[in-house]
């Protein structure tokens, strides 16, 4: 059976409600925790449906991304190092830690913000995703 050219079969969605559209975008931040990847599948599945979740999980997601990127290096690093001598690569894997630690007390402060209504710019962030 075929599905006539002029038929949609990928109807779109609904725009979110004022509540939704908070809550995805206090989720971003939240996801901030667990690095990139949160903020990135919010951004991608919400961004055409509620203007805060947009604006917050591209603001989530420019933060984020980078010190993903360096921690997931310095621990693959970390990796090779300790096979070739045991312990050398802790040094590194402290780093990596430190950076997930950062990235947990920004997204925290940054869900609360957004959880009240407001929006949240971080002091440091490259906003290379538009």
């Amino acid at each position: 059976m075929s599905i006539p050219g002029n038929q949609n079969t990928n109807p779109a969605k609904p725009p979110l409600t004022p509540a939704e559209d908070k809550q995805w975008a206090f989720l971003a931040h939240c996801g901030g925790i667990l690095g990139c990847v949160p903020s990135a599948v919010i951004y991608k599945v919400f961004k055409d449906r509620g203007p805060f979740t947009a604006q917050e999980s591209r603001e989530a997601l420019n933060f984020t991304l980078p010190p993903t990127i360096l921690a997931l290096a310095l621990n693959l690093i970390a990796l090779i190092l300790n096979l070739v001598d045991p312990g050398a690569g802790t040094p590194l894997s402290m780093l990596a830690l430190l950076i997930w630690v950062v990235l947990t007390v920004w997204s925290v402060i940054a869900a609360v913000a957004v959880s009240k209504g407001n929006p949240y710019r971080y002091a440091l962030n490259l906003r290379r995703i538009h």
